[in-house]
């Protein structure tokens, strides 16, 4: 098993919790401009941000993760902020959240690693955006 060092990716994968599969899949695929895919898998439904396929593992080098409908995850605006990758442009995706549906809370901000900002998606969660640019 590979250690973690500060060549390897401390977070592998993240779920963000959703009561409305169909509505979340929407808003993120139109912020984003990407596709998703939603799997059903025992109670639960898994929508999928893109990665490669058939390559879910630890040291895979590549973060992702999943909206997620079950009994025990509700959305929140309190705890772990989940960062999304929002290059190249950051403020073409934030231009998109209120238009579909969620609420940008803090707005474009330079920092020392690019910019950030944060949001209320469609379900209540508090998530952030990273961009270098």
């Amino acid at each position: 098993m590979e250690k973690i060092t500060e060549k390897t990716n401390v977070i592998t994968w993240f779920e963000i919790p959703v009561t409305d599969t169909l509505r979340a899949k929407k808003f993120y695929e139109t912020i984003l401009d990407l596709q998703m895919y939603t799997q059903q898998i025992g109670d639960e439904e898994l929508t999928f941000f893109p990665s490669t396929p058939g390559v879910i593992q630890a040291t895979s080098g590549r973060v992702t993760g999943v909206l997620l409908k079950n009994e025990y995850s509700k959305p929140s605006q309190d705890g772990t902020v989940v960062y999304i990758n929002a290059s190249p442009d950051l403020q073409k995706v934030l231009d998109k959240i209120g238009p579909s549906g969620g609420k940008v809370i803090v707005p474009r901000t330079k920092i020392p690693a690019g910019y950030i900002a944060q949001f209320i998606d469609t379900e209540g969660n508090r998530v952030a955006l990273h961009s270098e640019h």
